[in-house]
């Protein structure tokens, strides 16, 4: 480069800390700070130490911190990504569990494999942090991808993959030749509504009146709900949390991936990042004659955009999980003036409440050279796929034409 910073990106060293807690917050939340996703909740420091100081990451549960990072001659911090050597594939949202039970039908050994998120989080967001303040990150963020393949060549991994990536960390994956998966999730977008009654003045009058109707059943049903943040937010509700949680876990997948005390943490650490929707029935009192909590909403919330994340619940409450977690979100996220809500992967039928279908990424180093030309086929078939189940579903829009529904 002519301004010779390709002879600074020399100098660089380029290390791997076993834990979050090893490197300094402030350096990696100056990293991990992002114009195009700012105060993104998910990529702080405090939220993946929480992850691994409440026992819910770690080489019990099968995700290993080995967090890449990148330092100038100086010693300072102008690189890192969030990465984990992984023994299975839980907990990741883009599942390759096909690839590996196809590579080990083979022969070969598919775990353990490195894996470069948010674990348990499948939201798009900074995962080749450069500084951008240093003289070449574009460079940073070619050496850490150079570093990840190193990684698995030289300790004989399986593969590589990084999922959910920014834009420019998608660019400097696959201009590396990494393979470019698509996926879908269902975002709702803020066009600027006064309130939730303007937002379903955009539906079509069949849709409108669909969702009226199931906000009624729930308002009838008696169950109260109440939207907490910040001080609001109190060691019963995260007890009541978990348990709905753990619940539902165990009915989905058979197991819960965060703690008990990460929930905690949570609320004693990010209190003011959390949106947590409750509901509680005065029809089933408890021990106590309090009425009892029933269903339950975790949203995480940065400066732009609230993030969907957990659901739990208990009992047979008829669309309560739609006012919960998605109309709940919007009127927060109206109120608050934030431009999205991310409702995260899975489920067709939020796109009948106004949350759009939208195309995710991952990037993939596969080291076998046979495995990386199958998965190179199967992701560009895959790929046609989800966009033509995206032009699909965007038929199936609510808003009126010219609303927001055939964008």
């Amino acid at each position: 480069m002519a301004d010779g910073s390709s002879d600074w990106t020399t100098g660089l060293k380029v290390a791997v800390a076993p834990r979050i807690g090893a490197l300094d917050a402030t350096d990696w939340d100056r990293l991990a700070a992002s114009d195009a996703y700012p105060g993104h909740p998910f990529t702080r420091h405090t939220f993946l130490r929480m992850l691994e100081d409440s026992g819910s990451v770690g080489r019990k549960t099968g995700w290993l911190p080995q967090h890449l990072t990148v330092r100038d001659a100086q010693g300072r911090l102008v690189g890192a990504a969030p990465m984990y050597l992984k023994s299975h594939s839980y907990g990741e949202y883009v599942f390759d569990q096909g690839w590996a039970n196809a590579y080990e039908r083979a022969g070969g050994e598919y775990y353990p494999k490195l894996q470069v998120s948010v674990p348990f989080t499948p939201v798009t967001g900074p995962r080749l942090m450069a500084d951008p303040a240093c003289p070449d990150p574009d460079g940073v963020r070619r050496l850490m991808v150079a570093a990840l393949r190193a990684a698995a060549v030289d300790n004989k991994l399986s593969s590589v993959h990084v999922t959910f990536p920014t834009p420019e960390d998608r660019a400097a994956l696959t201009g590396a030749g990494w393979l470019d998966r698509h996926g879908i999730q269902y975002h709702w977008e803020n066009r600027g509504y006064r309130d939730f009654a303007d937002f379903l003045g955009a539906f079509s009058s069949r849709k409108r009146k669909a969702v009226r109707k199931e906000r009624q059943a729930v308002a009838d049903s008696g169950v109260e709900l109440l939207t907490l943040t910040g001080a609001e937010l109190r060691e019963e509700h995260w007890d009541a949390f978990f348990r709905l949680y753990n619940a539902t876990s165990d009915r989905k997948w058979g197991w819960a991936y965060l703690t008990e005390d990460f929930f905690h943490r949570l609320g004693a650490e990010m209190a003011d990042s959390v949106v947590l929707v409750m509901a509680r029935d005065p029809a089933r009192p408890d021990a106590k004659g309090r009425p009892t909590w029933v269903g339950g909403a975790l949203n995480l919330m940065g400066d732009d955009t609230l993030y969907g994340r957990n659901w739990g619940s208990a009992g047979d409450y008829p669309f309560l999980h739609f006012e919960a977690c998605y109309y709940r979100a919007i009127e927060f996220a109206i109120e608050r003036r934030l431009k999205r809500v991310e409702a995260g992967a899975q489920g067709e039928h939020k796109v009948q409440r106004g949350y759009l279908p939208v195309t995710t990424y991952s990037a993939h180093y596969i080291v076998d050279p046979a495995l990386r030309r199958a998965v190179a086929d199967f992701v560009e078939r895959e790929r046609e796929g989800v966009a033509a189940d995206i032009e699909t579903l965007m038929a199936e829009s609510p808003y009126r034409q010219g609303d927001g529904g055939s964008e």
